[in-house]
């Protein structure tokens, strides 16, 4: 396994917002992570990136214990996200922003090497002609594009994607899940939070489902979008929950 969850649980004051969550991540896949709002999905990224500690249970990366370790240090090791409030560095060009990632990354590049490195990840996202922009110039989808291409120029092993389709129409959903199956070719494993269901049930090899902050259930999308705790856990959001019907029926007709 390239990453293991074990019995973590993380508590704000009196609130439990993870509890005894569990999850095994295999090399090369793409595992979709949902659930209704507030379930704790953004929570359970920041414990696996180091930016909250774990109240109890651990953290293995590359079958190391993590258990404690900061950010910087897991980007270090190969393990890079986005962020579902997109983060530019606004005072920086698109490029010098992509540089960041390069120069704090797994290969920790020179300022030289890292502009070439940001070269051609911009190339890869499709914002090659933005590079000179300042970065608050971007557009949603462009910053979004941006946030990814930062963190790919890390070099991660695993990347933690945060509702990296939110705020998109369907052209640029449709543009980012083919670039989601391009960064998997590479050999990088993914965990996307996602609430487009349809787009997530598509791409992911396997879902986990979270309902405050408890794993109510795991498998393929078919499984999961057919599981009775998640249509359950679904109701009380009557868009989400007829976007996950919708994905269940397209899953049933391929």
């Amino acid at each position: 396994m390239i990453l293991q969850v074990l019995g973590v649980d993380k508590y704000f004051g009196g609130l439990q917002a993870l509890s005894h969550v569990t999850i095994d991540v295999k090399p090369g896949e793409i595992l979709g992570l949902i659930g209704p709002n507030g379930a704790g999905k953004t929570t359970l990224f920041n414990v696996i990136n180091g930016v909250y500690p774990a109240d109890r249970g651990s953290i293995k990366f590359l079958g190391e214990s993590v258990t404690g370790w900061k950010p910087y240090e897991l980007a270090k090791k190969g393990l890079a996200r986005t962020h579902q409030i997109v983060q530019p560095l606004n005072d920086l060009t698109v490029r010098e922003n992509v540089m960041v990632g390069a120069c704090f990354g797994r290969e920790n590049e020179s300022l030289a090497k890292a502009a070439v490195t940001a070269d051609e990840v911009l190339a890869f996202v499709g914002l090659a002609d933005k590079g000179p922009q300042l970065a608050n110039s971007l557009n949603v989808a462009q910053k979004k594009r941006l946030e990814l291409a930062r963190a790919l120029a890390a070099s991660p092993r695993l990347l933690l994607l945060d509702e990296v389709l939110a705020g998109l129409n369907q052209s640029e959903i449709g543009g980012m899940i083919e670039t989601i199956g391009q960064i998997r070719q590479q050999g990088v494993t993914v965990i996307m939070i996602e609430h487009v269901m349809h787009a997530v049930m598509n791409v992911s090899d396997r879902v986990v489902v979270l309902d405050y902050g408890q794993l109510i259930a795991q498998g393929t999308p078919a499984e999961v979008s057919d599981d009775p705790k998640v249509i359950e856990a679904y109701l009380g959001d009557p868009k989400l929950a007829e976007e996950l019907a919708e994905a269940a029926r397209r899953l049933g007709e391929e």
